[in-house]
């Protein structure tokens, strides 16, 4: 009966008249497909619920706020957390590509994952000040490098246990299940008190999110995958240091990196957002709460538009993102030292903050397509390679920016970071034009 409403439910989703039909997976993957289809989207699903409630642009800024820790741990948050995941990928991908069955990987990411945010609960209520930064920070490297051994194995699970025409609708309902889940969560945290409640709330998300991760490996398990090729597949790290040379002899390339670079002030200025919003904030988690529901629209938002536009120009995509946050810095920093309240209050900021996220989403976007068409099939993979591990070093050292932030505090970051922002920009609109319909 289970696996007749399986199925069922299945049919529904995808369309299929017929759950065992499948186009690109193992013969013997078809009559799985629909527990694999549910399993795997669940697992997904619990998995970006908890990223978003250990979220290093927003939730552990708050958090660090009120634990008292100096802003130039708040400027590693990002950093850490974005190298952390893309370069264990690099580094390993080719040896889980040498496992017959890879689901495993995914498993041991996660309940390293939850072992971390364990620990991240226990520091809130055992330490505070550059003692519970240190050991946060730390934490969120483990937690880091977890979530890329996962992304080495997911895309390789799902490419042998779900057929090509289902997967986006698996991503799909996975990332909307999701999107309500964390709006609810922002919807709950801006009701509560911080006077009553205070740190035992962040105590009680991270071990939520802990155990959520548990159950999310537990489903994973579950999934029902054939052995699959072992050969094959060089170590994308090491590909990288032998391409470096791109860098001299490939003038288009290098400039692409160059301006991927230069966007990384987009990429670090949230956190310093979420400080402000915390310090400007009178009513206790309703900031926080705000925040949370303005990043979770902006995204839903926001994709469309810039998907169209992207496909037109790619270039003017990341132009407009890059040059659109960094007037938002500007303002909003204005705003704080000429006591704009109508900006500076709970919801003004949450609105700033929708909007910056808005502009984010659309640099990423951009840049990502700009990659790809700027690429040929022959060059594209060291493209990816080289210009990934450029940047995740680069991220590393870009969180020194929270020097800047103990020394001339959030707002005045903002501004610094608005400045490169638009520097930016300017530097974008003078690369070529690589998208077809420009």
């Amino acid at each position: 009966m289970i696996k007749m409403n399986a199925e069922d439910l299945y049919n529904r989703i995808s369309g299929d008249e017929d759950a065992r039909v499948c186009k690109d997976i193992p013969d013997a993957a078809c009559n799985d497909q629909p527990r694999n289809f549910f399993a795997y989207l669940w697992a997904n699903l619990l998995g970006k619920v908890a990223d978003e409630i250990a979220s290093a642009k927003l939730i552990i800024p708050w958090l660090f706020g009120m634990l008292g820790v100096p802003a130039t741990f708040t400027g590693f948050l990002v950093p850490i957390r974005e190298a952390g995941v893309l370069l264990p990928q690099l580094a390993v991908a080719a040896m889980v590509r040498h496992l017959a069955i890879r689901k495993g990987v995914w498993v041991v990411g996660a309940l390293l994952s939850s072992v971390s945010l364990f620990a991240m609960a226990w520091v809130v209520v055992s330490l505070e000040g550059s003692d519970a930064g240190f050991a946060i920070l730390a934490m969120l490297i483990l937690f880091s490098l977890s979530r890329g051994i996962c992304s080495v194995s997911a895309k390789d699970v799902l490419g042998k246990t779900v057929s090509k025409s289902r997967r986006g609708a698996l991503m799909g309902w996975s990332a909307a299940v999701s999107g309500v889940v964390v709006l609810a969560i922002g919807l709950w945290l801006s009701r509560m008190p911080l006077e009553t409640s205070g740190l035992h709330i962040f105590t009680g998300l991270l071990m939520a999110g802990g155990v959520i991760w548990i159950i999310a490996a537990l489903i994973f398990s579950s999934i029902r995958e054939q052995p699959g090729a072992t050969e094959g597949g060089a170590n994308a790290l090491t590909v990288a240091l032998q391409q470096l040379q791109l860098l001299v002899h490939d003038i288009p390339f290098r400039r692409f990196v160059m301006a991927r670079s230069f966007l990384l002030a987009v990429a670090l200025a949230p956190p310093f957002y979420v400080l402000l919003a915390q310090q400007q904030s009178d009513t206790g988690l309703l900031g926080l709460g705000a925040l949370i529901i303005a990043n979770g629209l902006a995204s839903s938002l926001s994709s469309p538009f810039w998907g169209y536009m992207g496909d037109r120009s790619c270039r003017s995509v990341m132009v407009t993102g890059a040059l659109g946050a960094g007037l938002l810095g500007i303002f909003t920093y204005a705003a704080v030292e000429m006591k704009w309240h109508w900006v500076t209050s709970e919801m003004g900021l949450a609105f700033i903050f929708l909007l910056f996220n808005v502009m984010h989403a659309g640099v990423r976007l951009g840049r990502k397509v700009y990659l790809v068409d700027m690429a040929t099939a022959e060059t594209r993979a060291a493209y990816v390679a080289v210009s990934n591990t450029v940047v995740g070093v680069m991220m590393l050292f870009g969180g020194l920016i929270g020097l800047l932030g103990d020394w001339i505090g959030a707002a005045a970051t903002i501004l610094v970071l608005a400045i490169l922002s638009l520097m930016a920009a300017f530097y974008i609109s003078k690369l070529p034009q690589v998208s077809d319909a420009a």
